[in-house]
């Protein structure tokens, strides 16, 4: 849902120290969170339709992001783009896979929703070696099959192959699909973040794809929105709201810290996630689903590991190569 504002040049480079890794870590954290809060009210939303929550999940996150940006002097320049294109195209995808996610979100409980999402890391790491040419060696390849298989298992007593046929069981599967194909559009929508990074602020890549996908989302409205009721209401607007502190906090986190130290307390969501789904929805996770999420885990924590590793190593040998004057 987020932009990996680690990667943007125009980020100054965390700061060494202790305490500073410490602070980007609980950034990171409170991003998490704040993100398992706004995806819990949008599922306590219940019967309101997956673009209308894409919606207001984008809409409202603008003005926290807009003061935040205000305050650092970042409003007016985080508006100039020489990009256009690339963030209209960004938006496009990334407003499906948000769509898609929704559906999973109110169709499946919400520690499934999250384990199969987590299969968007996995994927770009196949993509970037058929796409962007990227070599990708056997360990990462092998952690993706794994992971996917990982997805698999969650995924499984979902299919309707495997179910009852029941309407429930129709519902179910069609969440399980929605919250795979979303994570894979979610993999479409990192690569083109690579893309725009190279020429684009962090900032502005956060704004545009706000107003990108609050302008999209309207296209859903002749397909059945509903007024919601004044609860809805405030579920949903503290949805959006959430939804850009959470931008604000993880963006904020890579200032202090590398990515690749930061990224595996991403998966401290599915943690939180099964705690909020069993006290708020009294949902019971399945074996299937821990088994399979502990797999999906473990491969994406490998994969980011093996391309610190790789980083430091391709660090070393450009230093190696470098002439000394």
């Amino acid at each position: 849902m987020s932009a990996p504002a680690s990667s943007s040049p125009h980020l100054p480079g965390p700061p060494d120290g202790r305490a500073s890794v410490m602070r980007g870590i609980g950034l990171k954290v409170a991003s998490v969170a704040v993100f398992v809060l706004m995806m819990s009210l949008l599922k306590a939303a219940e019967g309101v339709p997956p673009g209308q929550l894409v919606f207001f999940r984008s809409f409202f996150a603008i003005f926290p992001i807009a003061v935040f940006l205000a305050w650092r002097g970042q409003l007016v320049d985080g508006l100039k783009t020489a990009n256009p294109g690339g963030h209209f195209m960004r938006g496009i995808i990334g407003t499906v896979s948000m769509g898609l996610n929704f559906v999973a979100l109110t169709s499946l409980p919400l520690p499934e929703a999250t384990s199969i999402g987590y299969a968007a890391p996995l994927i770009i790491v196949a993509l970037s070696a058929i796409i962007l040419k990227e070599r990708v060696w056997l360990y990462r390849w092998s952690a993706v099959v794994i992971g996917l298989i990982g997805v698999l298992i969650v995924m499984w007593p979902r299919l309707t192959l495997f179910s009852d046929g029941s309407p429930a069981g129709h519902r179910e599967m069609i969440g399980a699909a929605a919250a795979f194909l979303g994570a894979c559009c979610a993999a479409f929508a990192m690569l083109q973040v690579r893309r725009l990074v190279m020429s684009e602020k962090t900032a502005t890549i956060v704004i545009y794809f706000s107003l990108t996908s609050s302008v999209l989302a309207l296209v859903t409205l002749p397909f059945g929105w509903v007024w919601p009721t004044p609860q809805q209401a405030a579920l949903l607007v503290g949805a959006g709201f959430a939804g850009g502190v959470a931008q604000i906090l993880l963006t904020s986190s890579y200032r202090h810290a590398d990515m690749s130290i930061i990224a595996p307390f991403e998966y401290a969501s599915l943690i939180l996630a099964i705690i909020v789904g069993y006290a708020v929805f009294a949902e019971v996770p399945t074996i299937e689903m821990l088994v399979g999420g502990v797999i999906v885990v473990g491969s994406g924590i490998f994969v980011i590991v093996r391309e610190h590793q790789l980083g430091l190593a391709r660090a070393k040998a450009k230093e190696a190569s470098t002439p000394q004057g």
